[in-house]
């Protein structure tokens, strides 16, 4: 017989609705919102703000664009498994330690391999990135387009994946901004259309400076992924971070921790601090957008997750759509139709009153869309049919 404590799916649900501040009292700001579960995807731009207004006491569109492009409390980067974060800003030096410059230098040798293939030189991109360079800091802020009208040469096209069905074009311009992004010499500011745009203007960064060295900055990612999501798996840790097993290891090595049996037969991994805690929050439901941090947070998600769910609610590359949640379980999923209403599915019944709070909250997500339309990038079945409703 085991010697280790257990933790229930129960209590995993429970800590998940507390800390993910989906239960209880919401965030006072952005910054908080998002250091509850480490970050906010952000691959999908509208997924920052409904992943923000859900865990938001007071939420609203105008909050999240001052925190991301007025006050900078919070900071857009990629980062963990090459996904696009949004992350409290002094948390960005970890991230970018630990995962980020990976992650850019990757970009950079894929970039500079696609402009080879083109009969690019390297003297003739490092020349193309300093006028890019030079005509950002002259406008201070700028769409790709306007760059690359400023930079002539910018335009000229790469094909990716040349042959397969998913070839497409890009410019040399638009591929050099998401390197130059990657790599922290520029940053996304404002879109130049709705906040659920896309296309973002262009501006320099001020870079973060930090002493930080790899191994000390992979165990405070851990650290705070444990306190975001624990208990956890090695499995768990190394699929978030994008780590190699060897990396997870050594990181969790040095973090202390609680070894604790969990209820699919695995054992999990929580911060001592949180192993007496046993919060019993009220009933909560919210309604969570496509690949929310809650949703996508461990790679074992059996607790939280009926497996005869995904196929609805997942893409064949294990993206997942918007999602219904009552008290720590997905129980079904949503959409936003063309003339702007939320349409839900319950795919698990929660019970009377657990219906009656979600059909409360459809309503309030609908009025506070407004006219703003949100289409998932990542689209899944239940999403496709329900939006076609």
């Amino acid at each position: 017989m085991s010697a280790r404590p257990r933790v229930s799916d129960a209590q995993r649900r429970a800590l998940l609705g507390v800390r993910h501040r989906l239960a209880g009292p919401g965030a006072r700001t952005v910054a908080e919102a998002a250091g509850a579960v480490v970050g906010l995807h952000a691959t999908d731009p509208a997924t920052v703000f409904l992943s923000a207004a859900a865990r938001l006491a007071e939420p609203t569109v105008a909050e999240v664009e001052r925190s991301l492009y007025e006050e900078h409390t919070v900071t857009r980067l990629l980062c963990m498994r090459r996904t696009m974060f949004v992350v409290p800003t002094p948390l960005v030096p970890v991230v970018d330690v630990s995962t980020a410059r990976a992650v850019a230098a990757r970009e950079r040798r894929g970039f500079v391999a696609e402009v080879h293939k083109a009969g690019w030189s390297d003297a003739r991109l490092a020349a193309a990135e300093r006028l890019l360079l030079a005509a950002l800091a002259e406008r201070g802020e700028a769409t790709a387009v306007r760059l690359t009208a400023d930079v002539p040469e910018l335009r000229e096209q790469l094909v990716l994946a040349p042959g397969k069905s998913y070839e497409s074009r890009i410019s040399v311009g638009s591929r050099l901004l998401r390197v130059l992004a990657a790599e922290g010499a520029v940053r996304r500011a404002r879109p130049s259309g709705a906040w659920t745009s896309a296309r973002f203007r262009w501006t320099l960064a001020e870079p973060h400076a930090t002493d930080l060295a790899p191994a000390e900055a992979r165990s405070r990612l851990a650290r705070e992924y444990l306190a975001a999501f624990g208990p956890v798996t090695v499995e768990d840790v190394k699929w978030w971070t994008g780590w190699t097993l060897t990396d997870t290891r050594r990181a969790l090595a040095a973090v202390e921790t609680v070894e604790v049996d969990l209820d699919d037969g695995s054992v999990g991994l929580l911060l001592p601090e949180d192993h007496a805690r046993a919060p019993s929050p009220e009933p909560w439901v919210a309604l969570l957008p496509s690949l929310d941090p809650s949703s996508m947070g461990w790679r074992r998600r059996g607790f939280y997750l009926d497996p005869e769910l995904v196929p609805a609610l997942f893409d064949r590359n294990g993206n997942i759509g918007p999602t219904v949640w009552a008290d720590g379980r997905v129980i079904g999923g949503w959409a936003q139709r063309a003339d702007g209403r939320v349409a839900h599915r319950l795919l698990v019944d929660p019970g009377a009153e657990a219906r009656a709070r979600v059909a409360a909250t459809v309503g309030e997500l609908t009025a506070w869309l407004g006219p703003a339309r949100v289409t998932p990038t990542f689209r899944t079945p239940l999403e496709r049919e329900l939006a076609a409703d």
